[in-house]
């Protein structure tokens, strides 16, 4: 008999209200917080900086663990970019995030482990078209935790990737799997961090 595959959820603090942020987690039942920024602060909501979201979330029963060197999409490792943008395949390589990715399987056995980053939309963050991705891989269940507390299935959000992208699923010469790594790829061109500019995973954080 095979155990039931762990659900990990995600979600963004976006600029949200801390309060409103427990609210969203609460409403998902989650246990634990994995942080999956590179840089752990917030310059415009200091509610979501490393220490004092450790300690706020301890109050209401929710651990915290950072792995923004593990999972972060701005990898020190100039093995992981080319042309001076960080590619999600190269990082996906590498010893530190498979690391992250068993550590985060480990405690998904045990607890309700939701993935934090920045931004509201799951479709705007590495979270979701890199993480996730190689989470339901090894075979993880993933949910999206939605600015208003719905939960999003991760293929119904791929399914919206797909729309973006002017991709569908009727396509006749490529399988769904082809269309999502096509449309994966399409959108990390578009939010992946560049050494060159401040854009990437920031345009989409209050949308």
């Amino acid at each position: 008999m095979t155990s039931e595959a762990p659900l990990i959820l995600t979600v963004g603090h976006s600029n949200h209200p801390f309060e409103r942020f427990v609210e969203l987690l609460q409403i998902n039942v989650v246990d634990a917080v994995a942080d999956v920024r590179s840089a752990p602060y917030s310059r415009f909501n200091p509610a979501y900086n490393r220490e004092t979201l450790r300690a706020d979330l301890k109050r209401h029963g929710i651990d915290y663990v950072f792995l923004g060197r593990e999972l972060g999409a701005r990898s020190e490792d100039p093995d992981c970019y080319r042309d001076g943008r960080v590619r999600y395949e190269l990082l996906a390589r590498t010893s530190s995030f498979h690391k992250g990715l068993e550590r985060v399987l480990t405690d998904a056995k045990s607890r309700r482990v939701a993935l934090m980053c920045a931004e509201k939309e799951p479709l705007a963050c590495h979270r979701t078209i890199l993480v996730a991705r190689a989470l339901t891989e090894r075979g993880a269940k993933i949910g999206h935790i939605l600015a208003d507390g719905s939960m999003e299935d991760h293929e119904d959000t791929m399914e919206r990737l797909l729309v973006v992208h002017g991709l569908t699923s009727s396509d006749l010469f490529k399988s769904r799997a082809e269309l999502i790594d096509e449309a994966c790829l399409l959108q990390e061109r578009r939010i992946a961090y560049a050494t060159d500019t401040e854009q990437g995973e920031r345009e989409w954080v209050n949308e």
